[in-house]
């Protein structure tokens, strides 16, 4: 998005250098990730930084409404989605934004998505750095904000670990060696000394939780940080589990269950900014909008894209049963404005953000892009494409 840079980059470009810099992510832990991750970074001027910070703090004012919790109680009806122990505010935010272009033909991000839960916090910082140890990465762009990647990770450490023995702090998942995102809980292992744990090996003891450690003695947990999809839960009866989320337990939950509902889709109608296109709750339109081709049809829970309706027809909306667990949102038109050596590409930037207690606001702390060349951003609509994937943004200075 920085022409010059681009043409800089695209000209020194080999596959050797490529095929180097993805065996030095391979090498890391051992573990060749299943997504694909793209030839190149991008380049973000300092007027589109500006753009997205300006789009985060509008939609956390919403967020930091005092009756927030209010205004959202209705992602939590099901009660089987109810977990115990509730924060006052999440710990962890992304705001997805897909690169558009205004009516000046000036970068514009449009928000995609809003979710109250963790992401790649350690992988992002792992493929940055192996973007700047390969190729050429300009001094004053960087892709974390104001911080630097000791105090990047010490940040981490202080909000997932706190005051615990690491031993006593866990990430959880379903079955995490089988995830897609396998890479990012063993970055998260290794810089904070924590055990990744499935939900099935966790014991429970009345309100005390325990894992068994390699020796086979058991362990108390007492912080989790959660990275168990509730949607992918629901879907596994085969897993035998003693714990059971709806249940009171003796551990402090670093990203509460409770705000991935929260902080969603759902978050999305509440929302009036020049960055977010229009959005509402099918169950409250009194009429469809006339230019239904414009719009997309999501469930409020899916993740990773499942479920959602790109080609939206009138018959569509009439069929749908359940109507207030779906949004019908303004499709966001991602420019094609990366220039490849294959034909122009679109991206998404999803900023990561943390919330610390005692903070009035979540902030920016780091980046993940994703690269396409597809009719949506995702890997079944990029097959067979290159100089796409997964990638990181350096900002300008």
């Amino acid at each position: 998005m920085v022409e010059h840079l681009r043409q800089q980059y695209n000209a020194a470009f080999t596959n050797d250098k490529y095929r180097v810099f993805l065996e030095g992510i391979h090498s890391t832990y051992n573990h060749k990730p299943s997504f694909r991750i793209a030839e190149t970074p991008i380049f973000i001027p300092k007027y589109l930084k500006q753009r997205l910070l300006e789009a985060c703090d509008e939609v956390n004012a919403v967020i930091c409404k005092p009756d927030f919790k209010e205004l959202t109680k209705n992602a939590l009806q099901d009660v089987s989605r109810l977990v115990p122990g509730e924060d006052e505010h999440t710990t962890f935010l992304q705001m997805d934004f897909g690169i558009c272009l205004d009516e000046k033909g000036k970068l514009i991000p449009q928000m995609v998505e809003v979710q109250g839960f963790p992401t790649l916090y350690f992988f992002q910082e792992l493929m940055a750095k192996g973007y700047r140890d390969h190729f050429d990465i300009p001094t004053n762009y960087h892709h974390l904000n104001g911080i630097s990647s000791v105090e990047y990770v010490e940040k981490l450490r202080e909000i997932i670990v706190g005051d615990c023995s690491p031993e006593n702090v866990i990430l959880l998942e379903i079955e995490p060696h089988k995830q897609t995102t396998q890479i990012d809980f063993l970055g998260t292992a290794h810089h904070l000394g924590i055990k990744v744990v499935c939900i099935s090996e966790l014991i429970t003891e009345g309100k005390n939780v325990f894992y068994t450690d390699q020796k086979g003695l058991k362990i108390q947990v007492r912080r989790i940080y959660n990275r168990v999809i509730f949607d992918e839960l629901f879907k596994r009866d085969d897993l035998q589990r003693q714990f059971d989320f709806t249940k009171e337990y003796n551990v402090e939950w670093i990203g509460h269950p409770n705000w991935f509902f929260r902080i969603s889709k759902f978050t999305m109608p509440l929302i009036n900014s020049t960055y977010v296109p229009p959005c509402h709750f099918l169950h409250q339109l009194e009429k469809y909008p006339e230019d239904l081709e414009n719009y997309v049809l999501k469930p409020l829970f899916s993740f990773a894209g499942s479920g959602v309706l790109i080609n939206v027809t009138k018959q569509d909306l009439d069929a749908v049963q359940d109507r207030e667990n779906y949004i019908l949102q303004k499709k966001v038109a991602y420019a094609p404005v990366i220039n490849t050596p294959t034909g122009p590409a679109k991206c998404e930037i999803r900023m990561l953000m943390i919330w610390e207690k005692g903070e009035k606001k979540a902030r920016v702390v780091n980046n993940l892009v994703r690269i396409s060349k597809g009719e949506m951003v995702g890997v079944r609509y990029n097959k067979d494409k290159d100089w796409v994937g997964a990638s990181v943004g350096f900002f300008e200075d």
